[in-house]
């Protein structure tokens, strides 16, 4: 129950993008009921983990006890070492809160107890002493959690938490048993007080905790010396009748740049295809050419080709009947394929397939002796769809040629007709471009999940200018939680 956030926000995270206060969120994460059911699942458990044992101020007081008056009791080291949660519990989405219910919490307490007695009646100390056992049932604990958008972070209180035991039986041991009754009138009350009184203390200091470290975290992160991701939170979550949703800024910028934002107002969207998930992680194309953008302008998108299945196109005599004035000016010289991005490559989700269109300049290199030389520079824009597929923690995708089309920027070997080469550029995109780029994709792009948590049967799909991924959650780490919150 204290530690019920944890999990909702960390799924959130799940992207590796996320971002900026009044921005324009480019991807959005949203928690289904079957997400929120497993969460309160394996989050209540971690809860009574992290409230057990737990210590309980101790008693000390007068009780009246028949022909003998007032006697001195006292509890000591009241331990609550077992809580036991059942199904009654429940986790739902109010307007603008989760609340999480948990009822018919049983829970198991221990203590040490005395007594002493003395009086002008009996020259000496009447006392003894022992120990107790306590089973409280029928107990409910309600906690109302707001969360909200703070600079771009989020901020996380406690607006509501109470505690309410039903029935208390007190078992004791030791002693005299015509004391017992008197005791146990003695201590239940106190009992009852205590526990109700320390389990909200308890979740609201632990709510009090996860707070700082929600608020702690950075609002942009390097993935390496190129670029970053924006990391900060686009208004506050939204609420459905059965999920929550966070949005995120998510797009890439260079490592030292800084991302500007624009305003948007994201609707809550929990379609996955018919399929009943977890989590729903929602990414905006704008997410995937921001990330090109940024490489791009890195100067990231630079391919050398020296080495092609038929090793004979990158010589000059396989282009003596082609483009013979390259031939004549270095015959049976060894060439080289210098490709570099003109522009950014451009991504276009539909929900159909992906497109991608890549704007490249070709510049053919003859290796005549030591020297590389520079003899031509074909542009070359390429259009190309693919499918995006999930397995584990990746996400895989594959691409095929659309269309492609030739232009001749500049030559020092003359002018010559697109039309001629236009076969081998095909049989070169199709049987080296191609090929390259799905074995990069076949490699997948780990999704980042806090340890402990793996993804399970991801399901991809794709929607107009959107790519949702909708995925169950398997916990495998259970102080996983528990180490986040040192953090």
């Amino acid at each position: 129950m204290a530690n019920l956030l944890p999990l909702l926000l960390l799924l959130a995270l799940l992207s590796p993008a996320a971002a900026g206060a009044g921005g324009e969120a480019h991807v959005s994460a949203v928690v289904a009921e079957k997400g929120l059911d497993f969460a309160k699942g394996v989050l209540i458990g971690e809860a009574v983990r992290s409230l057990t044992p737990l210590r309980l101020p101790g008693v000390e007081k007068a009780v009246r006890v028949p022909f003998l008056g007032s006697i001195r009791v006292a509890a000591s080291d009241i331990t609550l070492f077992h809580l036991d949660v059942g199904d009654d519990s429940v986790i739902h989405p109010g307007d603008s809160a989760l609340v999480v219910v948990a009822s018919g919490v049983s829970a198991n307490l221990s203590m040490a107890w005395n007594y002493y007695y003395d009086s002008w009646l009996f020259p000496i100390e009447i006392s003894d002493r022992g120990t107790a056992s306590i089973l409280v049932q029928g107990m409910e604990v309600g906690i109302t959690m707001q969360i909200k958008n703070y600079n771009g972070s989020l901020a996380l209180s406690v607006s509501q938490c109470g505690c309410n035991v039903k029935d208390l039986v007190i078992s004791l041991d030791g002693g005299a048993s015509w004391f017992y009754q008197g005791l146990i009138n003695a201590f239940e009350d106190h009992i009852r007080a205590a526990v109700e009184k320390a389990i909200p203390e308890n979740i609201i200091d632990g709510t009090s905790k996860l707070d700082s470290f929600l608020q702690s975290l950075p609002r942009s992160v390097n993935l390496d010396n190129v670029s970053s991701v924006n990391m900060t939170f686009v208004n506050d979550p939204q609420y459905g009748n059965s999920s929550i949703e966070f949005d995120i800024n998510g797009l890439f910028s260079s490592a030292v740049a800084k991302t500007t934002n624009l305003q948007k107002h994201p609707q809550l969207s929990l379609s996955c295809g018919g399929a009943s998930k977890m989590l729903l992680l929602s990414l905006d194309e704008d997410v995937f050419n921001s990330a090109l953008e940024v490489y791009f302008k890195a100067g990231s998108m630079h391919w050398v080709v020296d080495k092609i299945p038929d090793q004979s196109l990158l010589n000059t005599a396989s282009w003596k009947f082609i483009i013979p004035r390259l031939y004549w000016s270095y015959p049976n010289d060894n060439m080289q394929l210098n490709i570099s991005m003109a522009s950014s490559p451009v991504i276009r989700i539909t929900s159909e397939n992906i497109g991608a269109t890549i704007n490249a300049d070709m510049i053919i290199d003859v290796l005549h002796g030591r020297e590389t030389i520079p003899v031509a520079c074909i542009s070359v824009v390429v259009s190309a769809s693919g499918v995006a597929e999930a397995a584990g923690n990746k996400v895989y995708g594959k691409v095929d040629l659309d269309n492609f089309s030739l232009a001749l920027k500049w030559s020092k070997i003359g002018n010559f007709h697109m039309s001629l080469i236009q076969g081998v550029i095909r049989v070169f995109l199709n049987t080296v471009c191609m090929p390259y780029l799905n074995s990069r994709l076949g490699h997948g792009v780990i999704l980042p999940v806090v340890h402990g948590f793996t993804l399970k049967d991801v399901y991809v799909l794709t929607s107009a200018e959107q790519l949702t991924l909708c995925s169950d959650i398997a916990f495998a780490n259970a102080s996983s939680l528990a180490s986040l919150l040192v953090l």
